[in-house]
């Protein structure tokens, strides 16, 4: 399995909330409502919802990198 790299664009983010809502190990939402990559787990955490959290933006404010 390849390792991946998961960040997210704030200057996109309408903070939507589907990331923390579809992958919540991974995923939050900062004071003002804007989606956040949880610390330590830039690298998706073994999250196998991180890629269906990136399909689920509206904005696709989520990057998944492969490495």
């Amino acid at each position: 399995m390849s390792d991946i790299r998961v960040s997210i664009d704030s200057d996109n983010c309408i903070g939507s909330g589907q990331c923390a809502l579809t992958a919540p190990n991974v995923f939050t939402q900062d004071d003002d409502g804007f989606g956040t990559v949880l610390p330590g787990r830039e690298d998706g955490a073994g999250d196998p919802l991180v890629r269906e959290a990136a399909r689920a933006c509206p904005v696709q404010a989520i990057t998944v990198e492969e490495s």
